[in-house]
């Protein structure tokens, strides 16, 4: 798997677009990290490209609503992940 990497320093804050894709070259997740946690909205993708699933991380947690897509790219499940105290 490769990664790609976009590095942006705010205020001593690192925050990172972060890409990944699969052996053949293929997106297979894109997303943001700030200071090596998973932060905000990322998407994962299958090898033919349709979207498996997109969600919001808060801190490294998984929050808010995921979507699970099904093999043409649909949504067809919802789930309400709710913030860790």
């Amino acid at each position: 798997m490769k990664i790609k990497i976009i590095i942006l320093f705010l205020e001593d804050v690192k925050k990172i677009k972060h890409i990944e894709y699969h052996k053949d070259g293929s997106l297979h997740a894109k997303g943001t990290k700030v200071n090596g946690v998973l932060e905000g909205y990322w998407e994962w993708f299958r090898l033919d490209g349709t979207k498996m699933r997109s969600g919001n991380f808060k801190n490294g947690e998984q929050t808010g609503e995921w979507i699970t897509y099904d093999k043409k790219g649909k949504p067809y499940k919802t789930t309400q992940i709710k913030e860790k105290k």
